[in-house]
């Protein structure tokens, strides 16, 4: 990682915006995209407890992305149409995965098996799967929009990875140590979550 970049990129936001997110100019933005309170739902409809009611987490699913502003208007009904013409039995599949995928040491179980769902119906992108976890976990899952992805692997010149359209485990760990890199060496008022991390880069190259 190109550490000089990465301090242009700090240095330019924060002539922007002094006080990081927390700065008054960031209002219209914050508002607009509302992590927090899409966060909040996200964890308060994806307990353990709600896991055994697949038809309830089905329903959670859509609309977390539905709201989401960083998933695509072409995405979104796409998705509720997926969800939607699954039977009970995927539908508690798809729960089972993403219960996985949230809770305890079966993470990359619960990828995958996501990931053949939404592949089987031509929907293996990296919004959807990482959309969910995003909100569920803001501050240790990452949102992986390609474009933005894309755009800092190169400017920051990280050598060892290669974004791929395709989503995978590990480029997706990989990825998430790359934002915890940039967390670590950055100003914290601008490191609240791993979107604000890759916003404020997209914002600054």
């Amino acid at each position: 990682m190109n550490i000089k970049k990465l301090k242009m990129a700090e240095a330019s936001f924060l002539a922007r915006f002094p006080r990081g997110f927390a700065d008054p100019a960031m209002a219209p933005i914050l508002k607009k995209h509302n992590v927090e309170k899409l966060s909040e739902f996200a964890q308060a409809n994806l307990t353990r407890t709600h896991f055994n009611n697949p038809e309830h987490i089905a329903d959670t699913l859509v609309r977390i992305v539905s709201r989401s502003s960083m998933v695509s208007m072409f995405e979104k009904p796409r998705f509720r149409d997926f969800v939607r013409s699954l039977n009970s039995h995927e539908k508690e599949h798809l729960a089972f995965a993403f219960e996985k995928r949230l809770y305890g040491r079966a993470k990359r179980a619960g990828f995958e098996e996501i990931l053949g769902m939404l592949s089987h119906y031509k929907l293996a992108k990296w919004p959807l799967i990482s959309t969910v976890p995003f909100y569920f976990a803001p501050t240790r899952e990452a949102f992986v929009k390609p474009n933005t992805a894309r755009g800092i692997i190169g400017y920051l010149e990280v050598e060892d990875m290669q974004y791929k359209p395709g989503p995978s485990w590990e480029f997706y760990r990989a990825y998430v140590k790359l934002l915890n890199e940039v967390k670590k060496e950055v100003d914290p008022s601008i490191t609240a979550n791993y979107a604000a991390i890759s916003g404020f880069l997209m914002t600054s190259m």
